[in-house]
């Protein structure tokens, strides 16, 4: 347990006192956030504001994972790498997005059909080598089979298909917190709590792990390195949690895609990696809402030629153009994703007493 929680503070620590000379850093060279003219019109004071603040988080995060493994003298696991593999990438297709507008001059980064390509390239590479490396019991960090609260059996699929869902789930998280990212501090505290809950949930799976011969049973995790992906997830937590002092409303810093693609998809790679892809979506249910939003304006919007069906999307804009103010939004959002976290960890929990 202390492993996990130096990860943590080590992240947290960083993000905190850091985050200050990566703004004046930014605010030196004139990088600041762009605000698109088709969005809410109070938003246009935020522009000029230092972006690309997700370099500290992942700066954060791989300095708290591999610190606490340096502190303690144990080596990463395959899955917290895979996982920091993927965390990286997607961070590095975040931050040539964000190059992009600031060389450019201009709110709107990579087209979509380079995001998703480049996405779908360290997607799939995450897929094919998570389903390799098994370990002494022949368990591979993830699974063929579609998983809720563990791997589903019936639901197994075929390698490509499998490889294939999970670029899925990767792309779909990546984008629903990218589209999250709309508000000061709201990904911030969102992400903060989705990866904490994923820390008490590999906690207790490596506490109920089906590789310690005193919980081996019809309903123990069967799951790999699930204490490492702790340590991982709350690496995350604690990089957020630093860096919303300084993201929170007024914001003096954006995360921008750098860090909003690349939480999306470590979140991914945990709901993958710990057998949990269908729960993720009861946990990360912000995520889902926004991404929900979107989706459904642009279909309606060109079934109806023209019509729309929210206000505003990402759905927040919308409760923005109902007169609600940013807080306001933010910490409504935040409730709402506290009770989706409460349902997803009940539900989690549930399962295994029911099981008893």
């Amino acid at each position: 347990m202390l492993n996990i929680l130096t990860s943590g503070a080590i992240a947290m620590t960083i993000t905190l006192f850091g985050t200050r000379f990566l703004i004046r850093f930014l605010s030196r060279r004139g990088y600041g956030q762009f605000i698109r003219d088709d969005g809410p019109t109070e938003h246009h004071t935020k522009r000029g504001t230092p972006t690309m603040g997700g370099i500290i988080i992942v700066f954060a995060t791989v300095v708290g994972y591999f610190g606490s493994h340096l502190i303690f003298w144990r080596p990463p696991s395959v899955s917290g790498l895979l996982a920091m593999f993927l965390f990286i990438g997607i961070a590095f297709v975040g931050f040539l997005d964000d190059w992009t507008k600031i060389s450019r001059a201009r709110s709107l980064g990579l087209n979509a059909k380079a995001k998703l390509i480049l996405q779908a390239v360290f997607g799939g590479a995450f897929a094919v080598l998570s389903l390799m490396f098994p370990d002494s019991r022949g368990v591979t960090p993830a699974s063929s089979a579609i998983s809720f609260l563990r791997d589903i059996p019936v639901l197994t699929l075929p390698v490509v298909l499998a490889v294939v869902w999970m670029v899925f789930i990767i792309a779909a998280f990546s984008n629903g917190a990218n589209l999250t990212d709309g508000l000061d501090g709201m990904l911030a505290g969102v992400a903060s709590m989705v990866f904490a809950a994923y820390v008490i949930l590999n906690v207790w799976q490596s506490g109920q792990w089906c590789g310690r011969s005193s919980t081996v049973g019809p309903r123990c995790y069967d799951v790999r390195n699930p204490s490492d992906l702790a340590i991982f997830a709350i690496a995350i937590a604690g990089a957020l949690f630093g860096f919303l002092w300084w993201n929170a409303n007024p914001a003096k810093i954006f995360m921008g895609d750098t860090g909003s693609l690349a939480i999306g998809a470590a979140f991914a790679a945990l709901a993958i990696m710990s057998r949990t892809e269908l729960l993720s979506a009861v946990i990360g249910a912000v995520f889902v809402l926004e991404s929900v939003s979107v989706v459904t304006q642009v279909g309606w919007f060109k079934l109806t030629k023209g019509k729309r069906l929210w206000k505003m999307a990402p759905v927040h804009h919308t409760f923005e153009a109902m007169g609600w103010g940013e807080i306001t939004v933010v910490v409504r959002m935040w409730i709402l994703c506290g009770l989706a976290v409460a349902a997803g960890m009940g539900l989690f929990y549930t399962e295994w007493v029911a099981a008893q």
